[in-house]
Protein backbone atom coordinates (compact mmCIF):
# COMPACT_ATOMS: atom_id res chain seq x y z
CA UNK A 1 0.00 0.00 0.00
CA UNK A 2 1.10 3.55 -0.68
CA UNK A 3 2.39 5.61 2.23
CA UNK A 4 2.18 8.97 0.44
CA UNK A 5 0.07 10.19 -2.50
CA UNK A 6 0.25 13.50 -4.34
CA UNK A 7 -3.12 15.02 -5.27
CA UNK A 8 -2.79 16.77 -8.63
CA UNK A 9 -5.87 18.95 -8.35
CA UNK A 10 -7.50 21.72 -6.36
CA UNK A 11 -10.85 22.74 -4.84
CA UNK A 12 -13.46 20.37 -3.50
CA UNK A 13 -12.17 17.26 -5.30
CA UNK A 14 -8.68 17.74 -3.83
CA UNK A 15 -10.21 18.13 -0.36
CA UNK A 16 -12.34 15.03 -0.90
CA UNK A 17 -9.33 12.91 -1.99
CA UNK A 18 -7.13 14.16 0.86
CA UNK A 19 -9.78 13.19 3.41
CA UNK A 20 -10.12 9.67 1.98
CA UNK A 21 -6.33 9.27 1.99
CA UNK A 22 -6.22 10.28 5.64
CA UNK A 23 -8.89 7.70 6.50
CA UNK A 24 -6.74 5.08 4.73
CA UNK A 25 -3.71 6.11 6.81
CA UNK A 26 -1.92 7.54 3.76
CA UNK A 27 -0.10 10.89 3.88
CA UNK A 28 -1.10 13.45 1.27
CA UNK A 29 0.81 16.02 -0.75
CA UNK A 30 -1.13 18.98 -2.14
CA UNK A 31 -0.02 21.07 -5.08
CA UNK A 32 -1.11 24.67 -5.48
CA UNK A 33 -0.76 27.73 -7.65
CA UNK A 34 0.24 31.13 -6.37
CA UNK A 35 -3.47 32.06 -6.40
CA UNK A 36 -4.36 29.06 -4.22
CA UNK A 37 -1.74 29.49 -1.51
CA UNK A 38 -4.38 29.84 1.21
CA UNK A 39 -6.82 27.24 -0.14
CA UNK A 40 -8.40 24.57 2.03
CA UNK A 41 -6.77 21.65 0.23
CA UNK A 42 -3.38 23.20 0.98
CA UNK A 43 -4.26 23.56 4.65
CA UNK A 44 -5.56 19.99 5.00
CA UNK A 45 -2.72 18.12 3.27
CA UNK A 46 0.28 16.78 5.18
CA UNK A 47 2.58 18.62 2.76
CA UNK A 48 2.04 21.22 0.04
CA UNK A 49 4.16 22.33 -2.89
CA UNK A 50 3.68 25.40 -5.08
CA UNK A 51 3.95 24.30 -8.71
CA UNK A 52 3.52 27.59 -10.55
CA UNK A 53 1.60 30.74 -11.25
CA UNK A 54 -2.10 31.46 -11.10
CA UNK A 55 -2.97 30.33 -14.61
CA UNK A 56 -3.79 26.61 -14.85
CA UNK A 57 -1.25 26.07 -17.63
CA UNK A 58 1.46 27.41 -15.32
CA UNK A 59 0.51 25.22 -12.35
CA UNK A 60 -2.18 22.52 -12.40
CA UNK A 61 -1.28 21.65 -15.99
CA UNK A 62 2.46 21.99 -15.44
CA UNK A 63 3.38 18.32 -15.83
CA UNK A 64 7.10 18.65 -15.10
CA UNK A 65 6.63 20.69 -11.94
CA UNK A 66 3.96 18.30 -10.66
CA UNK A 67 6.17 15.26 -11.28
CA UNK A 68 9.07 17.04 -9.59
CA UNK A 69 6.84 17.75 -6.57
CA UNK A 70 5.84 14.09 -6.35
CA UNK A 71 9.41 12.82 -6.60
CA UNK A 72 10.79 15.49 -4.27
CA UNK A 73 8.29 14.70 -1.51
CA UNK A 74 8.65 10.93 -1.83
CA UNK A 75 5.11 10.28 -3.05
CA UNK A 76 4.59 6.89 -4.68
CA UNK A 77 1.42 7.76 -6.58
CA UNK A 78 -0.52 10.66 -8.09
CA UNK A 79 -4.30 11.02 -7.93
CA UNK A 80 -5.43 13.42 -10.69
CA UNK A 81 -9.06 13.89 -9.58
CA UNK A 82 -11.16 15.17 -12.50
CA UNK A 83 -10.35 17.84 -15.06
CA UNK A 84 -6.80 19.15 -15.51
CA UNK A 85 -4.51 16.12 -16.16
CA UNK A 86 -6.98 13.37 -15.26
CA UNK A 87 -7.46 12.21 -18.86
CA UNK A 88 -4.02 13.13 -20.16
CA UNK A 89 -2.45 9.92 -21.48
CA UNK A 90 0.95 11.57 -21.90
CA UNK A 91 1.01 12.59 -18.23
CA UNK A 92 -0.06 9.10 -17.12
CA UNK A 93 2.78 7.67 -19.20
CA UNK A 94 5.23 10.15 -17.69
CA UNK A 95 4.15 9.01 -14.22
CA UNK A 96 4.98 5.42 -15.12
CA UNK A 97 8.36 6.40 -16.54
CA UNK A 98 9.16 8.28 -13.32
CA UNK A 99 8.28 5.24 -11.20
CA UNK A 100 5.00 6.77 -9.98
CA UNK A 101 1.60 5.10 -10.00
CA UNK A 102 -1.07 7.05 -11.84
CA UNK A 103 -4.33 6.43 -9.97
CA UNK A 104 -6.48 5.78 -12.99
CA UNK A 105 -6.52 3.59 -16.10
CA UNK A 106 -3.57 2.73 -18.31
CA UNK A 107 -2.20 5.48 -20.60
CA UNK A 108 -3.04 3.51 -23.75
CA UNK A 109 -6.68 3.19 -22.65
CA UNK A 110 -6.93 6.89 -21.77
CA UNK A 111 -5.58 7.72 -25.20
CA UNK A 112 -7.90 5.27 -26.95
CA UNK A 113 -11.09 6.40 -25.22
CA UNK A 114 -10.16 10.09 -25.26
CA UNK A 115 -10.68 10.09 -29.00
CA UNK A 116 -14.43 9.88 -29.53
CA UNK A 117 -14.28 8.14 -32.92
CA UNK A 118 -11.79 5.52 -31.70
CA UNK A 119 -14.02 4.96 -28.69
CA UNK A 120 -17.01 4.34 -30.98
CA UNK A 121 -15.06 1.71 -32.88
CA UNK A 122 -14.00 -0.04 -29.68
CA UNK A 123 -17.57 -0.12 -28.44
CA UNK A 124 -18.74 -1.61 -31.72
CA UNK A 125 -16.17 -4.40 -31.29
CA UNK A 126 -17.55 -5.07 -27.82
CA UNK A 127 -21.10 -5.30 -29.14
CA UNK A 128 -22.15 -2.05 -27.48
CA UNK A 129 -24.85 -0.16 -29.42
CA UNK A 130 -23.62 3.23 -30.65
CA UNK A 131 -25.41 6.31 -31.95
CA UNK A 132 -25.78 6.19 -35.76
CA UNK A 133 -23.09 8.30 -37.39
CA UNK A 134 -19.97 8.43 -39.53
CA UNK A 135 -17.56 5.55 -39.87
CA UNK A 136 -14.18 7.11 -39.21
CA UNK A 137 -13.24 10.78 -39.39
CA UNK A 138 -14.83 13.43 -41.58
CA UNK A 139 -12.31 15.69 -43.25
CA UNK A 140 -14.40 18.19 -45.21
CA UNK A 141 -17.96 19.61 -45.45
CA UNK A 142 -19.03 17.62 -48.52
CA UNK A 143 -18.29 14.36 -46.73
CA UNK A 144 -20.26 15.59 -43.72
CA UNK A 145 -23.20 16.44 -46.00
CA UNK A 146 -23.14 12.93 -47.52
CA UNK A 147 -23.22 11.22 -44.11
CA UNK A 148 -25.91 13.59 -42.83
CA UNK A 149 -28.14 12.73 -45.81
CA UNK A 150 -27.71 9.03 -45.04
CA UNK A 151 -28.61 9.16 -41.34
CA UNK A 152 -31.04 12.11 -41.52
CA UNK A 153 -31.09 15.59 -40.02
CA UNK A 154 -30.61 17.01 -37.45
CA UNK A 155 -27.03 15.88 -36.88
CA UNK A 156 -24.26 16.74 -34.44
CA UNK A 157 -20.78 17.53 -35.69
CA UNK A 158 -18.28 16.71 -32.94
CA UNK A 159 -14.56 17.03 -32.35
CA UNK A 160 -12.97 13.57 -32.06
CA UNK A 161 -10.79 14.78 -29.19
CA UNK A 162 -13.61 16.87 -27.71
CA UNK A 163 -15.03 17.49 -24.28
CA UNK A 164 -16.70 20.26 -22.30
CA UNK A 165 -19.02 21.16 -25.16
CA UNK A 166 -16.20 22.46 -27.39
CA UNK A 167 -15.95 21.67 -31.09
CA UNK A 168 -19.62 20.72 -31.31
CA UNK A 169 -22.25 22.09 -33.69
CA UNK A 170 -25.88 21.14 -34.22
CA UNK A 171 -26.75 21.12 -37.92
CA UNK A 172 -30.37 21.26 -39.07
CA UNK A 173 -29.93 21.14 -42.85
CA UNK A 174 -27.42 20.88 -45.70
CA UNK A 175 -27.10 24.66 -46.08
CA UNK A 176 -25.67 25.00 -42.56
CA UNK A 177 -22.95 22.38 -42.89
CA UNK A 178 -20.13 24.38 -44.49
CA UNK A 179 -19.99 27.20 -41.94
CA UNK A 180 -20.59 24.87 -38.99
CA UNK A 181 -17.80 22.56 -40.11
CA UNK A 182 -15.23 25.34 -40.35
CA UNK A 183 -16.25 26.85 -36.99
CA UNK A 184 -16.23 23.53 -35.13
CA UNK A 185 -12.92 22.45 -36.66
CA UNK A 186 -11.23 25.73 -35.74
CA UNK A 187 -12.62 25.55 -32.20
CA UNK A 188 -11.43 21.95 -31.83
CA UNK A 189 -7.94 22.84 -33.07
CA UNK A 190 -7.67 25.71 -30.59
CA UNK A 191 -9.04 23.71 -27.63
CA UNK A 192 -7.47 20.29 -28.18
CA UNK A 193 -4.76 20.71 -30.80
CA UNK A 194 -6.70 18.17 -32.88
CA UNK A 195 -9.17 19.18 -35.59
CA UNK A 196 -10.42 15.72 -36.57
CA UNK A 197 -14.21 15.59 -36.68
CA UNK A 198 -16.97 13.00 -36.79
CA UNK A 199 -20.73 13.18 -37.11
CA UNK A 200 -23.64 11.66 -35.18
CA UNK A 201 -27.39 11.56 -35.52
CA UNK A 202 -29.11 13.85 -33.02
CA UNK A 203 -31.51 11.85 -30.93
CA UNK A 204 -34.43 13.96 -29.71
CA UNK A 205 -36.21 13.66 -26.34
CA UNK A 206 -33.50 11.49 -24.81
CA UNK A 207 -32.08 10.96 -21.35
CA UNK A 208 -28.36 11.25 -20.59
CA UNK A 209 -27.66 8.10 -18.60
CA UNK A 210 -24.24 7.09 -17.33
CA UNK A 211 -22.86 4.01 -15.63
CA UNK A 212 -19.93 3.98 -13.22
CA UNK A 213 -17.71 0.93 -13.75
CA UNK A 214 -14.72 -0.48 -11.89
CA UNK A 215 -12.20 -3.13 -12.89
CA UNK A 216 -9.13 -4.29 -10.98
CA UNK A 217 -5.84 -5.72 -12.23
CA UNK A 218 -7.14 -9.27 -11.76
CA UNK A 219 -10.04 -8.93 -14.20
CA UNK A 220 -12.76 -8.46 -11.56
CA UNK A 221 -15.30 -5.91 -12.78
CA UNK A 222 -18.47 -4.34 -11.41
CA UNK A 223 -21.02 -1.73 -12.43
CA UNK A 224 -22.98 0.70 -10.29
CA UNK A 225 -26.59 1.95 -10.51
CA UNK A 226 -27.04 4.42 -13.36
CA UNK A 227 -27.03 8.19 -12.96
CA UNK A 228 -29.49 10.49 -14.71
CA UNK A 229 -27.52 13.54 -15.88
CA UNK A 230 -30.12 14.94 -18.27
CA UNK A 231 -30.46 18.40 -16.72
CA UNK A 232 -27.84 20.33 -18.68
CA UNK A 233 -27.03 23.85 -19.84
CA UNK A 234 -24.55 24.38 -22.67
CA UNK A 235 -23.89 20.61 -22.52
CA UNK A 236 -22.73 20.99 -18.92
CA UNK A 237 -24.47 19.02 -16.18
CA UNK A 238 -26.40 21.01 -13.59
CA UNK A 239 -28.22 18.46 -11.41
CA UNK A 240 -27.52 14.70 -11.30
CA UNK A 241 -29.29 11.85 -9.57
CA UNK A 242 -29.17 8.11 -9.03
CA UNK A 243 -30.92 5.93 -9.90
CA UNK A 244 -32.91 7.10 -12.93
CA UNK A 245 -36.63 6.98 -12.18
CA UNK A 246 -37.44 5.60 -15.64
CA UNK A 247 -35.00 2.68 -15.69
CA UNK A 248 -36.41 -0.66 -14.55
CA UNK A 249 -34.38 -3.25 -12.61
CA UNK A 250 -34.16 -5.48 -15.70
CA UNK A 251 -33.00 -2.56 -17.85
CA UNK A 252 -30.46 -1.62 -15.17
CA UNK A 253 -29.03 -5.13 -15.22
CA UNK A 254 -28.86 -5.19 -19.01
CA UNK A 255 -27.20 -1.77 -19.08
CA UNK A 256 -24.67 -2.97 -16.53
CA UNK A 257 -23.83 -6.02 -18.64
CA UNK A 258 -23.29 -3.77 -21.67
CA UNK A 259 -20.95 -1.54 -19.64
CA UNK A 260 -18.95 -4.51 -18.37
CA UNK A 261 -18.55 -5.86 -21.89
CA UNK A 262 -17.04 -2.52 -22.81
CA UNK A 263 -14.40 -2.40 -20.05
CA UNK A 264 -13.54 -6.09 -20.46
CA UNK A 265 -12.95 -5.42 -24.17
CA UNK A 266 -10.54 -2.64 -23.16
CA UNK A 267 -8.81 -4.58 -20.38
CA UNK A 268 -9.60 -1.52 -18.28
CA UNK A 269 -8.04 -0.80 -14.87
CA UNK A 270 -9.53 1.36 -12.08
CA UNK A 271 -12.77 3.33 -12.41
CA UNK A 272 -14.47 5.18 -15.23
CA UNK A 273 -17.88 6.15 -16.55
CA UNK A 274 -19.63 5.06 -19.71
CA UNK A 275 -22.20 7.55 -20.93
CA UNK A 276 -25.30 6.60 -22.91
CA UNK A 277 -28.31 8.24 -24.47
CA UNK A 278 -31.61 6.53 -23.67
CA UNK A 279 -34.41 7.01 -26.19
CA UNK A 280 -38.14 6.99 -25.45
CA UNK A 281 -38.26 3.23 -26.01
CA UNK A 282 -35.52 2.76 -23.40
CA UNK A 283 -32.88 1.72 -25.91
CA UNK A 284 -29.36 2.70 -24.87
CA UNK A 285 -26.68 4.07 -27.21
CA UNK A 286 -23.03 4.61 -26.30
CA UNK A 287 -21.99 8.26 -26.36
CA UNK A 288 -18.55 8.47 -24.74
CA UNK A 289 -16.39 7.22 -21.89
CA UNK A 290 -14.73 9.30 -19.19
CA UNK A 291 -11.60 7.55 -17.91
CA UNK A 292 -11.60 9.13 -14.45
CA UNK A 293 -13.68 9.82 -11.37
CA UNK A 294 -16.44 12.34 -12.16
CA UNK A 295 -17.97 15.35 -10.46
CA UNK A 296 -21.19 13.40 -9.90
CA UNK A 297 -19.55 10.32 -8.35
CA UNK A 298 -21.02 11.51 -5.06
CA UNK A 299 -24.58 10.40 -5.85
CA UNK A 300 -23.28 6.91 -6.63
CA UNK A 301 -21.46 6.84 -3.30
CA UNK A 302 -24.52 8.07 -1.42
CA UNK A 303 -26.94 5.59 -2.98
CA UNK A 304 -24.62 2.59 -2.53
CA UNK A 305 -22.59 3.48 0.58
CA UNK A 306 -19.30 2.75 -1.26
CA UNK A 307 -16.31 5.12 -1.18
CA UNK A 308 -15.14 5.20 -4.80
CA UNK A 309 -11.98 7.21 -4.12
CA UNK A 310 -10.74 4.74 -1.52
CA UNK A 311 -11.43 1.92 -3.96
CA UNK A 312 -9.44 3.80 -6.62
CA UNK A 313 -6.44 3.96 -4.33
CA UNK A 314 -6.65 0.31 -3.29
CA UNK A 315 -6.95 -0.95 -6.86
CA UNK A 316 -4.11 1.31 -8.04
CA UNK A 317 -1.94 -0.17 -5.28
CA UNK A 318 -2.51 -3.62 -6.77
CA UNK A 319 -5.21 -4.88 -4.43
CA UNK A 320 -8.38 -6.60 -5.69
CA UNK A 321 -11.68 -4.72 -5.69
CA UNK A 322 -12.86 -4.42 -2.07
CA UNK A 323 -16.44 -5.29 -3.08
CA UNK A 324 -18.33 -7.63 -5.40
CA UNK A 325 -21.32 -7.03 -7.66
CA UNK A 326 -23.69 -8.44 -5.04
CA UNK A 327 -22.43 -5.85 -2.55
CA UNK A 328 -23.64 -3.01 -4.76
CA UNK A 329 -27.25 -2.36 -3.82
CA UNK A 330 -29.50 0.67 -4.25
CA UNK A 331 -30.29 2.18 -0.86
CA UNK A 332 -32.67 5.01 -1.66
CA UNK A 333 -32.31 7.91 -4.08
CA UNK A 334 -29.57 10.57 -4.25
CA UNK A 335 -29.53 13.98 -5.96
CA UNK A 336 -26.66 16.44 -6.40
CA UNK A 337 -26.71 20.13 -7.26
CA UNK A 338 -23.58 21.87 -8.54
CA UNK A 339 -23.14 25.22 -6.82
CA UNK A 340 -21.22 27.63 -9.02
CA UNK A 341 -19.91 31.13 -8.43
CA UNK A 342 -21.99 32.61 -11.23
CA UNK A 343 -24.93 34.95 -11.76
CA UNK A 344 -27.85 33.21 -13.49
CA UNK A 345 -29.56 36.58 -14.03
CA UNK A 346 -26.54 37.79 -16.05
CA UNK A 347 -26.44 34.79 -18.38
CA UNK A 348 -24.56 32.73 -15.77
CA UNK A 349 -21.54 35.03 -15.80
CA UNK A 350 -18.72 33.60 -13.60
CA UNK A 351 -18.24 35.61 -10.42
CA UNK A 352 -15.24 36.29 -8.18
CA UNK A 353 -14.87 37.58 -4.65
CA UNK A 354 -14.10 36.72 -1.04
CA UNK A 355 -16.34 34.44 1.02
CA UNK A 356 -17.23 36.75 3.90
CA UNK A 357 -19.60 34.35 5.67
CA UNK A 358 -20.36 30.66 5.25
CA UNK A 359 -23.01 28.40 6.76
CA UNK A 360 -23.24 24.76 5.62
CA UNK A 361 -26.40 23.20 7.11
CA UNK A 362 -25.39 19.54 7.29
CA UNK A 363 -26.27 17.40 10.29
CA UNK A 364 -29.30 15.33 9.35
CA UNK A 365 -29.19 11.83 7.90
CA UNK A 366 -28.30 11.65 4.21
CA UNK A 367 -26.78 15.12 3.87
CA UNK A 368 -23.45 15.92 2.21
CA UNK A 369 -21.74 19.10 1.03
CA UNK A 370 -18.42 18.76 -0.79
CA UNK A 371 -16.60 22.09 -0.88
CA UNK A 372 -13.28 23.81 -0.32
CA UNK A 373 -14.96 27.00 0.92
CA UNK A 374 -14.28 28.63 4.28
CA UNK A 375 -14.72 32.19 5.58
CA UNK A 376 -12.04 34.21 3.86
CA UNK A 377 -11.65 31.89 0.88
CA UNK A 378 -10.87 33.66 -2.39
CA UNK A 379 -12.88 32.88 -5.55
CA UNK A 380 -10.52 33.79 -8.39
CA UNK A 381 -11.13 34.01 -12.15
CA UNK A 382 -8.51 31.42 -13.06
CA UNK A 383 -10.43 28.16 -12.62
CA UNK A 384 -13.79 26.46 -13.04
CA UNK A 385 -16.65 28.28 -11.31
CA UNK A 386 -17.93 25.26 -9.33
CA UNK A 387 -17.40 25.93 -5.62
CA UNK A 388 -19.54 23.27 -3.94
CA UNK A 389 -21.64 20.16 -4.49
CA UNK A 390 -24.75 19.71 -2.38
CA UNK A 391 -25.99 16.12 -2.17
CA UNK A 392 -29.02 14.58 -0.46
CA UNK A 393 -30.02 10.94 0.02
CA UNK A 394 -33.64 10.02 0.64
CA UNK A 395 -35.60 6.80 0.96
CA UNK A 396 -37.10 7.73 -2.39
CA UNK A 397 -36.81 10.52 -4.95
CA UNK A 398 -39.47 12.68 -3.30
CA UNK A 399 -37.63 12.67 0.02
CA UNK A 400 -34.28 13.34 -1.69
CA UNK A 401 -35.77 16.43 -3.38
CA UNK A 402 -37.17 17.70 -0.08
CA UNK A 403 -33.83 17.21 1.67
CA UNK A 404 -31.91 18.97 -1.09
CA UNK A 405 -34.37 21.87 -1.00
CA UNK A 406 -33.88 22.13 2.74
CA UNK A 407 -30.09 22.15 2.37
CA UNK A 408 -30.13 24.80 -0.35
CA UNK A 409 -32.64 27.02 1.42
CA UNK A 410 -30.53 27.06 4.62
CA UNK A 411 -27.05 27.25 3.09
CA UNK A 412 -25.51 30.74 3.22
CA UNK A 413 -22.57 31.91 1.10
CA UNK A 414 -21.93 35.65 1.36
CA UNK A 415 -19.40 37.64 -0.61
CA UNK A 416 -19.89 35.98 -3.99
CA UNK A 417 -22.98 35.44 -6.15
CA UNK A 418 -23.98 31.79 -6.70
CA UNK A 419 -26.62 29.78 -8.57
CA UNK A 420 -28.16 28.55 -5.32
CA UNK A 421 -31.61 30.08 -5.90
CA UNK A 422 -31.59 28.85 -9.50
CA UNK A 423 -31.23 25.29 -8.20
CA UNK A 424 -34.15 25.80 -5.83
CA UNK A 425 -36.28 26.96 -8.74
CA UNK A 426 -35.45 23.76 -10.63
CA UNK A 427 -36.27 21.58 -7.61
CA UNK A 428 -39.69 23.25 -7.36
CA UNK A 429 -40.43 22.86 -11.07
CA UNK A 430 -43.32 20.40 -11.73
CA UNK A 431 -41.53 18.73 -14.65
CA UNK A 432 -38.49 18.05 -12.49
CA UNK A 433 -40.61 16.82 -9.59
CA UNK A 434 -42.33 14.37 -11.96
CA UNK A 435 -39.00 13.34 -13.58
CA UNK A 436 -40.48 14.45 -16.89
CA UNK A 437 -37.47 16.01 -18.64
CA UNK A 438 -34.92 15.29 -21.34
CA UNK A 439 -31.47 16.68 -22.15
CA UNK A 440 -32.99 19.75 -23.84
CA UNK A 441 -35.58 20.57 -21.16
CA UNK A 442 -33.51 22.95 -19.04
CA UNK A 443 -32.41 25.20 -21.91
CA UNK A 444 -35.45 25.00 -24.18
CA UNK A 445 -38.31 24.97 -21.69
CA UNK A 446 -37.30 25.75 -18.11
CA UNK A 447 -34.90 28.65 -18.71
CA UNK A 448 -37.30 30.75 -20.85
CA UNK A 449 -40.01 30.44 -18.17
CA UNK A 450 -37.53 31.21 -15.40
CA UNK A 451 -36.22 34.31 -17.19
CA UNK A 452 -39.76 35.59 -17.72
CA UNK A 453 -40.42 35.31 -13.98
CA UNK A 454 -37.18 37.13 -13.19
CA UNK A 455 -38.11 39.95 -15.52
CA UNK A 456 -41.57 40.22 -13.98
CA UNK A 457 -39.99 40.46 -10.52
CA UNK A 458 -37.80 43.34 -11.69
Amino acid sequence: MFTKVLVANRGEIAVRIIRSLRELGIKSVAIYSTADRGSLHVQLADEAVCVGGARAQDSYLNEKNILAAAIGTGAQAIHPGFGFLSENAEFAQMCEECGLTFIGPQPKVINLMGNKENAREQMKKAGVPVIPGSDGYITEPLEAARVAEEIGYPVLLKAAAGGGGKGIRRIENREAIADAFVEAQQEAKAAFGDDRMYLEKIMENVKHIEVQVFRDNFGNSVYFPERDCSLQRNKQKVIEESPCSLVTPDQRQELGKIALRAIDQLGYHNTGTIEFLMDQDHHFYFMEMNTRIQVEHTVTEMVTGIDLVKAQVLVAAGEPLPFHQDDIQIRGHAIEGRINAEDPQRNFMPMTGTVNYLYLPVGNLGMRIDTALYPGAQITPYYDSMIAKVIALGHDRKEAIQKLKRLLSEMVILGVTTNQQFHLAILNDPAFVNADFSTTYLENEFLPKWRDKQNEAI
